[in-house]
């Protein structure tokens, strides 16, 4: 799959979150058994095709008994939530990040993560020649460091993506007070489009993203 990747997006540099490439953005969490949050992700019926969406906090996922050992092991007992990001995107648009890692499960079929680090910044700006993109393969888990920037997955077939989003309690829900940095979109969200995305502009989100927006093909 990686050279296909590569072959069809030259320019984008493809990797797999097993190469030594990923140390600066997270690492693969090993030794935990989340086949019950799996489970539990891949039973959520998927959107329309073209669609994609995101949902911070679901029951079925927060009953599992991994997502306990998820907070316990993974988070030193602080309070998490667990949900998912799933549907139909090819496209970067834009990047986002979090106080605090995030953790990841490709469910069903491997998914591409787009990703960008704080430190590739230059005056509150990143050019999207930083971007690097991995694979993350069905049933691995990762974490994502909270220096990294992310966004919404990129599917590697027809068939979309599913993926397992554990972060700590709140993150990504409506903001209740007033902020000066205008890059905060949620609890705990930070986020910058890419200025040619005319629908998360119109929607008030900060352009601090030029150069290519990145498309996968597979």
């Amino acid at each position: 799959m990686l050279d296909t990747l590569r072959e069809l997006n030259p320019g984008l540099p493809f990797y797999s979150v097993s190469d030594p490439e990923f140390a600066a953005y997270g690492r693969v969490v090993e030794d935990m058994d989340l086949s019950d949050l799996a489970a539990a992700v891949a039973a959520l019926p998927m959107p329309e095709k073209g669609q994609s969406a995101y949902e911070p906090s679901i029951d079925s996922l927060e009953k599992c008994a991994s997502a306990a050992e998820v907070s316990r092991v993974l988070y030193g007992e602080m309070p998490t939530q667990a949900g998912c990001c799933w549907g139909y995107n090819n496209q970067m648009n834009a990047l986002e990040w979090h106080q605090g890692s995030e953790i990841n499960l490709a469910v069903g079929e491997p998914l591409v993560l787009l990703l960008a680090t704080l430190f590739d910044l230059e005056n509150g700006k990143l050019d999207a020649s930083k971007v690097k993109a991995f694979v993350l393969e069905t049933g691995k888990a990762i974490e994502v460091y909270g220096t990294t920037l992310h966004y919404c997955p990129c599917q590697v077939s027809d068939k979309g993506f599913k993926c397992l989003v554990c972060l700590p309690k709140g993150t990504n829900t409506d903001l209740k007070l007033p902020h000066e940095d205008k890059r905060l979109t949620a609890n705990n969200k930070w986020l910058l489009a890419h200025e040619d995305c005319t629908s998360l502009l119109e929607s008030g989100a900060v352009a601090g993203i030029s150069g290519e927006n990145w498309v996968v093909r597979y």
